[in-house]
């Protein structure tokens, strides 16, 4: 299998760095808009190269995107297009219900997946199942360090509070979390957010409060920083090293 990379930040390096051990994994293409950040990269993978996506979509059989919601609206119908499965992090792109709709559509015909790992949270698995019987209400209630979100509080602030949809519009960098939760359960409209700025916390938490016909349930996740970018969870990169993993596995874990 050969993979290619839009991004190469702190997630994208990670993702790259676990790929370069996989032994399915035989050719790792790169790219990122930063030229020096997919040069800095290549260099400690045997298996890369760098290449634009229109060059390295030919060669490959799954994108990973781990850039920005531009990079999503920039690249993601045209991997589809080349009938090519798609890793998707920046999934608040997906907010937009047309555009949304319009990737799910050439998806079919091109008979390729897009895949959303869980990223930074736990318990997507648990909301899947239990929309299968309706869910009455979801929650999710997001807390970094103020230097996350580039302020300096002082004291415990609540930067917002209302639904996913517009959660994702005003912090697209920093609640990909609640765009996941959405198309897992409720929707962007119905979906509850809160996004809390607290100058006393050291790791960035994220709790899940759901409840209806299958019960009740409760998650919370304390995240340490990712070393090479203090506002994203190192689980986000595990998460999606372990969705590439997933792919190539022929036995299939969860919903």
């Amino acid at each position: 299998m050969n993979l290619g990379i839009i991004g190469c930040g702190a997630i994208g390096t990670d993702v790259a760095l676990a790929a370069e051990k996989i032994e399915e994994i035989e050719k790792i293409y790169l790219y990122d808009i930063k030229e020096n950040a997919s040069a800095n990269l290549c260099k400690k993978i045997t298996k890369a190269n760098i290449k634009k996506v229109k060059d390295f979509l030919p060669l490959v059989d799954v994108v990973f995107e781990g850039a920005s919601q531009q990079a999503v609206h920039e690249y993601a119908e045209d991997v589809l297009k080349a009938g090519k499965d798609l890793i998707l992090m920046s999934v608040g792109g997906l907010f937009e219900d047309r555009f949304r709709k319009k990737l799910q559509k050439k998806a079919r015909e091109k008979k390729c997946k897009i895949y959303v790992p869980s990223g930074a949270i736990c318990g997507i698995d648990g909301i899947i199942s239990a929309s299968m019987a309706g869910l009455d209400e979801v929650t999710l209630v997001t807390t970094k360090p103020p230097e996350s979100f580039g302020k300096s509080n002082k004291t415990r602030t609540v930067l917002f509070k209302g639904n996913a949809r517009d959660a994702v519009k005003k912090f697209p960098a920093n609640i990909n979390v609640a765009a996941s939760l959405s198309l897992a359960g409720k929707g962007f409209n119905q979906t509850k957010v809160q996004i809390v700025a607290d100058p006393v916390v050291s790791r960035i938490s994220h709790k899940i409060l759901a409840h209806g016909k299958f019960g009740m349930l409760r998650v919370e996740l304390e995240n340490m920083p990712n070393p090479n970018n203090p506002s994203s969870s190192y689980m986000a990169s595990l998460s999606a090293i372990a969705t590439l993993r997933r792919i190539i596995d022929p036995i299939q874990i969860g919903v």
